[in-house]
């Protein structure tokens, strides 16, 4: 294959890549973290019950309990982590009720049946379905089922309290109690009322449908982020990176002539590349994670500027121009291969054994960094080999013999 076909090859590869990364984009769009969205920050804390102790099983159910409230309520993009050994924080973007959220999500939902004595004779545990309705006098109720196991209690609690009242207790909160008038049978659905509202009724659905939670939990810390504020974070940032490219293809181009030009090429190519791996790979960006690709930037740049020196250096040695592009890239490999992967090492490292807004910055760095070795490595030879006839002496590279 002679050069100029190698040369359309190259172009129709960067074409072909820069197409990938903008359809990437335009289907999938980039997701906004809490800080730029706007939503809730809850930390919740777990505590020791007299029935059990808070160990990595507790921690892990009240977890998986979370999330399937939080799918209950029809939120998105939420995102539940363990923090420490009894702290879990819950982030919720873009909701337009937080408390109401926030009530649902931190209660334990433990429901009790008690008798007059005030002894608990049956618990939620056994709940089977659960819905929220209207009952013959418009008020708002709860209707549920209970297992047969539950059923077969039920029954026997209720033909020896005749005559007497059980009340029903969720989180230690009476919400009724009525006078048994007959035994109920095990087909039989249970009844509770007391709700000033279709909207209430439907929040404690939630909680009996989707179980209570192993342990008790607080809520420690709740933090509400405007969605106003992650626009200015948004345009902010966005202003930032766009004066650093510009600043950055400025001092290139000046520096280094038409090369530098075609590093300035480079890197707006490794923008939409960046751009287009972040949202195949439908990843959240926060603000750490702008800091990080903003950072891997400066690493691209300076990769640009390894592979440049090396090639002066190449032709003040007095070697052609494509002798000196060829050595000064395979001398310049090296360099840019020890500096970046010791960075994308800490990167990996810090993406592992942290999380939050931290593992969001070591990702987005690690992903800035791998985008920029391939755009120096290879988007800019390519791009050198396409334009070849525009820096085919010296002089292009500023070096005067």
């Amino acid at each position: 294959m002679d050069w100029r076909k190698k040369r359309y090859l190259k172009f129709i590869t960067i074409l072909a890549i820069i197409g990938f990364a903008c359809l990437l984009f335009a289907f999938n769009g980039i997701q906004l973290g809490l800080d730029l969205k706007g939503g809730a920050h809850i930390v919740l804390e777990a505590h020791d019950t007299d029935q059990r102790k808070v160990d990595s099983d507790a921690m892990q159910g009240i977890m998986n309990i979370m999330d399937r409230r939080i799918n209950a309520l029809g939120l998105t993009e939420a995102n539940i982590q363990l923090e420490g050994v009894k702290r879990i924080i819950v982030e919720l973007p873009d909701i337009d009720n937080p408390t109401e959220a926030i009530k649902v999500i931190g209660r334990t939902a433990m429901l009790e049946f008690r008798d007059e004595e005030g002894e608990v004779v049956l618990t939620g545990e056994y709940i089977k379905t659960a819905e929220a309705n209207y009952d013959q006098f418009g008020r708002a109720v709860v209707n549920f089922t209970l297992n047969d196991e539950g059923s077969k209690l039920f029954e026997k609690i209720t033909e020896e309290n005749i005559g007497k009242k059980i009340s029903i207790y969720l989180d230690e909160e009476l919400l009724t109690d009525p006078r048994v008038r007959e035994k109920i049978s095990r087909n039989s659905g249970v009844q509770v009322t007391g709700y000033d509202s279709l909207e209430e009724a439907q929040q404690d659905v939630i909680l009996l449908r989707e179980g209570a939670l192993p342990v008790r939990v607080t809520v420690e810390e709740t933090r509400i982020v405007g969605p106003s504020l992650g626009k200015i974070s948004i345009d902010k940032s966005l202003t930032a990176g766009l004066i650093g490219l510009i600043l950055v293809g400025i001092f290139m181009t000046l520096y280094y002539r038409y090369p530098g030009f075609i590093a300035a090429q480079a890197l707006v190519i490794y923008g939409l590349l960046v751009m287009g791996i972040l949202a195949g790979l439908k990843a959240t960006l926060t603000m750490p994670g702008i800091a990080g690709l903003i950072l891997s930037i400066g690493m691209a740049v300076d990769a640009n500027i390894i592979i440049f020196e090396r090639i002066r250096e190449e032709l003040r040695a007095g070697k052609t121009v494509r002798a000196g592009i060829d050595a000064g890239f395979k001398r310049a490999i090296t360099t840019i291969m020890d500096s970046n992967v010791t960075t994308l090492i800490t990167a990996l490292i810090l993406a592992y054994f942290t999380s939050g807004t931290v593992r969001g910055f070591a990702v987005t760095l690690g992903i800035g960094i791998l985008a920029s070795m391939f755009s120096a490595i290879v988007i800019t030879r390519s791009l050198m080999d396409i334009q070849a006839k525009l820096i085919n002496s010296p002089r292009a590279f500023g070096v005067r013999r």
